[in-house]
């Protein structure tokens, strides 16, 4: 039997996000051979899907499908528990075949869909041995609509014009996906998010030590900056610094009605959890 080092265990674990134990049996089995060992993890369903679903899904992809006249158009985030995972050409055929699906629905109804979904999803689950969930879903119809992915898939956006063109509407998508933007236009901002902000800046400027009229000038001031950074409209254009987004479109003679904005996994928190720590912890449970 091929001798392997704990390093090797940690990377097998890192590569296939699957446990300590069974990264070692799969090291054990392959005579220290890690390629080999991850190919008998990936046909292995020794774990059930159902054993897989409390764990947390915060990778994966995101993908888009427009019409061919850009004015209809779906986005899906798929996760998965790891990179290694999201780029499984069985995870990548899932996520195209929910993303046809979604499309091809008239009337489009989330839990339905996921309901439709769900057998698939089981039996992926059960192939790469990882916990799979469809998160989101996002559908588009405008008179001009455009999109975005970038590279490594991991942010995807939609964007909804009037008027314009689907070009446009592509620089726009890629601005959004540069530069986060919350809302369309100032007024658009949800009242808890300015409330939120105002009492931020009223404790800050507490501090100050200067007088209310000021503290208000002040506040007032802020949030008007806030309003205006976070808004699409109002954000320098990211290919052209020099006007902003709403300048853009309206030199093209448009208007931004929405935008829809995934990035993997955000929001979602990952447990982190120190190897050292984990092997103490596996060790101390199997006396």
């Amino acid at each position: 039997m091929a001798a392997f080092s704990t390093s090797m265990i940690k990377d097998l674990r890192d590569r296939t996000g699957l446990g300590m134990m069974e990264c070692k049996r799969a090291l054990t089995a392959s005579d220290g051979d890690i390629h080999k060992a991850i190919d008998d993890l990936r046909k292995s369903s020794g774990i059930k899907a159902a054993k897989k679903a409390g764990r947390i899904a915060a990778d994966g992809i995101i993908a888009v499908k427009m019409s061919e006249d850009n004015k209809r158009g779906v986005m899906i985030e798929v996760n998965t528990e790891t990179d290694f995972a999201a780029r499984d050409d069985s995870f990548i055929g899932f996520v195209n075949e929910s993303l046809d699906k979604a499309f091809d629905t008239d009337k489009f109804v989330f839990e339905e869909f996921i309901g439709n979904m769900e057998e698939a999803r089981h039996a992926l689950v059960q192939k790469i041995g990882e916990n799979i969930s469809i998160r989101g879903v996002k559908i588009l119809s405008s008179t001009v609509g455009g999109n975005y992915i970038n590279s490594d898939k991991r942010i995807g956006i939609m964007v909804a014009l009037e008027k314009g063109d689907k070009e446009v509407a592509k620089d726009v998508a890629m601005h959004v996906a540069a530069s986060n933007p919350q809302v369309v236009e100032p007024e658009d901002m949800p009242d808890h998010l300015v409330k939120k902000e105002k009492e931020i800046f009223i404790a800050q400027a507490k501090e100050s030590g200067k007088s209310d009229e000021i503290i208000n000038k002040m506040i007032n001031g802020r949030i008007n900056k806030f309003l205006s950074e976070s808004s699409l409209i109002n954000q320098p254009f990211v290919k052209n610094p020099e006007m902003t987004v709403g300048e853009l479109v309206k030199n093209s003679d448009a208007k931004i009605l929405s935008f829809s904005r995934f990035e993997v996994g955000e929001g979602i928190e990952k447990i982190e959890v120190d190897f050292a720590t984990e092997v103490a912890a596996q060790v101390n449970a199997a006396k």
